[in-house]
């Protein structure tokens, strides 16, 4: 029986969750996953754990905070004036805003942290940094690499 290899693209279902068992994901009632295993589409724990897998297998992978989105870094959060932010922009605990660098077109997410009257605290790092991850893992499909040697 063929087995999920660098270069294969594979087809996936998978149910996220932290190890305080909150699920932040899940493919349940979407399309699989597809993604080319080695190319970096998903995070290292997530792509380690699908090679060797045979269509039809399920199984458990515990991904430590270093082969997930890393640590969360005290460098990705910062204090903001608030007389620059738009009194219509919701300014609420937890809510996640989009900003951009002068000049860079590029969508920066970044959660609200804290608000006073003078200041709100804004955090770069990706919503699950710092967290160790635990995905049950189900190979649907694999394509085999195409390559030719």
């Amino acid at each position: 029986m063929a087995q999920a290899k660098a270069g294969d693209t594979v087809q996936v279902h998978y149910t996220g969750r932290l190890t305080n068992g909150t699920v932040f994901d899940s493919s349940s009632g979407r399309d699989p996953l597809q993604f080319q295993v080695g190319s970096g589409m998903v995070i290292k724990g997530f792509d380690e754990g699908v090679k060797g897998m045979a269509v039809g297998e399920t199984k458990t992978v515990q991904i430590p905070v270093e082969d997930a989105y890393g640590p969360a870094s005290d460098d990705m959060v910062f204090e903001f004036d608030r007389s620059l932010i738009p009194d219509d922009i919701d300014l609420e605990i937890g809510t996640t805003l989009n900003m951009h660098q002068d000049g860079n077109p590029r969508v920066v997410p970044v959660i609200v942290r804290n608000v006073t009257d003078t200041s709100v605290t804004l955090d770069a790092n990706h919503p699950l940094a710092g967290e160790e991850l635990i995905f049950e893992i189900e190979l649907v499909g694999i394509n085999p690499s195409q390559l030719i040697v």
